[in-house]
């Protein structure tokens, strides 16, 4: 009597969840990142005193592209896309350098010119970097894991006091809003049933919007002036122009950019169960290189891993790469429909404060949980850990610390992310990989390192 052979199981990164479930986990994504993706287009074409019209295309466009490249990202074709739950947004590391090369004369075409000569430099790099991972063992990823964290709260505080630059900052009435959906959040992943604790950030907000409306904290006059169809439209500013200045601070901030992107590629390679790999990692850095292209091409910025939405993965314990592929789906909906982004865009600043206090922090708690798999006896992987989230917090405490410095040097170590990640891969091959001064006690190798 023959048997047939049991299927293998699905590991779940590519397990597709039910068509409800993805819609609602898709949801909590988009809406977990939406004020980080559309603040860079803000930044910028606030800085380049750009019109209204200019501003709300420069928004679409963005959300237009951030969708595609979260689908190139987690769907992935050939070499291209790391295969796993990440979102995909505009990269803060770009902000200085492109109000820079905006304002001084070459315009938004001249932006575009080292966007995309930087997306193509990230593309060929990327087998470089993949080679890279053995320089990343468990002291060195939960370093960086706890870093990610840890400089993500203050951007979740600024929400929870109104949103930086508010009239109203720092009100209690806002600090009670964020407090109470944080209330909400921790009230629905300890009491309620196993489906709705896993989107306790999307009824966290729901519930706090539903609050917000009555007391006046919502406005919806953006929603009535949006248009119901717009499309970017390849070099809508102008042919790009390549300049050499502003590609050479572009190239810097690839490379600040592909270090922030390893970091998050680790951290939810380490949540989901799947770790990355030098041949995925190369991939997920190559569909960065493509998408910063394609978004040089279609009128927005360079694209990176999403670090607000890796605590969501650890927090609700859905690893399914489909659901962020269906947020990637909603992204382009909203980036084609500006009504509807004018909708999402209404949720209130605390109202989101609340639900990324506990987002973040899952992130820096996950970081932990790694590096209590790292030996601390009798090594000094605890001084590895002190200097780098030292270094790494330093410009997230003092954001003006380096303002004295060349702007190639302020691009590196204002990210806190690439600046921490820097230290603790120095330090770790200089105490764990270069010979050891001499013990007369014997000396046991830590688990933090690995041989290079």
């Amino acid at each position: 009597m023959s048997t047939t052979a049991a299927p293998a199981p699905v590991h779940p990164v590519d397990e597709v969840p039910p068509v409800r479930h993805l819609a609602a986990f898709g949801l909590q994504h988009v809406l977990a990142m939406y004020a980080g993706a559309v603040a860079v287009p803000l930044i910028v074409g606030g800085a380049m005193k750009l019109s209204a019209a200019d501003l709300a295309y420069l928004i679409t466009a963005d959300l237009l592209v951030c969708g595609v490249a979260t689908l190139i990202q987690c769907v992935g074709f050939w070499r291209f896309g790391v295969r796993l739950p990440i979102m995909q947004g505009c990269t803060f590391a770009a902000v200085s350098p492109m109000v820079l090369i905006g304002t001084t004369g070459g315009g938004l075409p001249a932006i575009y010119g080292s966007v995309i000569v930087s997306g193509l430099a990230i593309m060929l790099l990327a087998p470089v970097f993949g080679k890279l991972l053995r320089f990343f063992p468990p002291l060195v990823t939960g370093t960086v894991i706890l870093i990610i964290g840890l400089s993500l709260l203050p951007v979740a505080g600024n929400w929870a006091a109104g949103g930086a630059g508010a009239k109203d900052f720092g009100e209690p009435k806002n600090l009670a809003l964020a407090a109470f959906v944080l209330a909400v959040v921790i009230g629905v992943r300890r009491f309620a049933p196993v489906y709705l604790a896993r989107i306790a950030v999307l009824v966290g907000i729901a519930v706090g919007l539903a609050v917000a409306v009555p007391f006046g904290f919502t406005d919806f006059g953006g929603v009535g002036d949006a248009d119901w169809l717009g499309i970017s439209t390849p070099f809508h500013f102008g042919t790009p122009t390549f300049r050499a200045s502003a590609i050479v601070s572009m190239l810097v901030v690839a490379l600040v950019t592909m270090t922030e992107t390893t970091g998050d590629l680790i951290a939810v390679g380490e949540m989901t169960g799947r770790r990355v790999e030098p041949r995925s990692l190369s991939d997920g850095l190559r569909a960065d290189g493509l998408s910063t292209v394609l978004g040089g091409v279609f009128n927005t910025f360079p694209y990176t891993a999403f670090a607000q939405n890796v605590g969501l993965v650890g927090m609700t314990r859905v690893r399914s790469r489909w659901v962020v592929a269906a947020a990637g789906g909603m992204l382009v909906l909203l980036g084609l429909l500006p009504k509807l982004g004018a909708v999402v865009a209404a949720v209130p600043a605390p109202v989101l404060g609340g639900a990324g206090l506990v987002m973040f922090g899952t992130v820096a708690a996950s970081g932990l949980r790694t590096l209590a798999t790292v030996d601390f006896r009798g090594n000094d992987n605890l001084t590895v850990v002190a200097v780098s989230v030292a270094v790494g917090l330093l410009p997230v405490g003092v954001p003006t610390v380096y303002e004295k410095f060349p702007d190639w040097f302020q691009t590196v170590m204002n990210s806190g992310i690439s600046a921490g990640c820097l230290t603790a891969i120095v330090l770790n091959l200089l105490f764990n990989h270069l010979p050891a001064k001499a013990d007369p006690a014997p000396r046991s190798v830590p688990s933090g390192a690995e041989p290079v």
